[in-house]
């Protein structure tokens, strides 16, 4: 991919010295000449042949916040489970005279 890009800077390199080395020519010529020949499309060439790898990147990104997302919660509820307390998993009955209210999960 770089190979193509370097490969026509340098054609548009050398067309723009050959506009400010010209007897007719001049050096604003030759700076159009490699921004409009050489930087302007390369950039947009770069832009397009970049955009499979762009697009890795983001998956990429993706699928490991997920997998933190998934690795928190899975955490958190391992927590819930190890700090609950089962009510009353034994044979005794309640020495509390009214009920316990639960909350909704």
């Amino acid at each position: 991919m770089y190979l193509v890009l370097i490969a026509w800077i340098y054609v548009a390199l050398m067309m723009a010295i050959a506009e400010a080395t010209s007897p007719v020519g001049s050096l604003l010529g030759a700076v159009v000449t490699f921004l409009l020949y050489g930087v302007l499309p390369m950039s947009v060439v770069g832009y397009i042949m970049g955009s499979p790898s762009r697009r890795r990147a983001i998956k990429a990104k993706e699928a490991a916040d997920r997998a933190q997302a998934i690795a928190a919660h899975a955490s958190q509820n391992a927590d819930e489970h190890v700090n609950s307390v089962a009510p009353n998993t034994h044979s005794e009955t309640s020495s509390h005279p009214i009920a316990a209210v639960r909350k909704e999960p």
